[in-house]
């Protein structure tokens, strides 16, 4: 699904991400965990166009994206659910709009579109807030509705960056068992987070990055004890 190989990203001096090599497989459910400027976003923006590397290749879904055109990384991104860190819904849209203006954009038609939504905000739990507005919402009722809208076109790879950011230990955890619930429906899940608690809990595949650089990989893991290591816990 997704493979890196020998990526760098260089801003002057200072290396974002530094020869890094990621394989991805069909099905997996994978946390890329680091401190703030550790090159977790940096390297989910690289997968869906928005960064070009400074060197090495990349391969999403068998597109080898560092070789796209600006014209053609719209047509990848639409096979893609992608959620971003503040989940910007549309604010003079209701939550059923949100959806079905995004399906509407890739060619659903007026049919496929009411089926789809319905399906969806039915799977987030969300489909008695259908006409809510986004400022009617808690920050887990928007981040469900962000879901929503990034799997509406039943895509094989989801990226959410960050997806539990500024919410309660409760929402946080809500909101990752719906992904991996998502996950075991089949769609490949990579998520970026710096939540020990939901990385400990969910025990999937953990990914630690550290100054660009991936220091550790491993599968059905806990938050890894090298960054502990390097960044021993702040007691309370």
């Amino acid at each position: 699904m997704v493979e890196l190989r020998k990526v760098s990203v260089e801003y002057g001096e200072h290396h974002a991400l530094h020869q890094v090599d990621l394989l991805v497989e069909r099905g997996e459910f994978v946390f890329l965990v680091g401190t703030t400027g550790a090159g977790k976003s940096t390297l989910l923006k690289l997968l869906y166009g928005a960064l070009k590397p400074t060197e090495g290749r990349i391969w999403v879904l068998g597109t080898e994206v560092n070789r796209l055109k600006p014209r053609e990384i719209p047509t990848l991104r639409r096979q893609l659910g992608i959620i971003p860190q503040d989940y910007p819904l549309l604010p003079r849209k209701t939550v059923w709009e949100n959806i079905a203006y995004a399906l509407s954009a890739i060619g659903y038609n007026e049919s496929a579109v009411r089926q789809r939504v319905a399906q969806v905000l039915a799977r987030v739990g969300m489909s008695d807030r259908a006409r809510y507005y986004p400022d009617q919402l808690s920050g887990g009722e928007a981040q469900r509705v962000a879901i929503a809208r990034a799997i509406a076109n039943r895509p094989p790879l989801l990226i959410a960056d960050e997806p539990t950011a500024n919410l309660d230990p409760e929402t946080s955890w809500e909101i990752i068992d719906l992904l991996l619930q998502i996950n075991l429906r089949g769609t490949t899940v990579i998520v970026s987070t710096h939540n020990r608690a939901i990385v400990d809990r969910a025990r999937q595949r953990v990914v630690a990055l550290d100054r660009g650089r991936i220091i550790s990989d491993v599968p059905h893991a806990g938050y890894p004890v090298e960054l502990d290591r390097l960044y021993p816990p702040i007691p309370l």
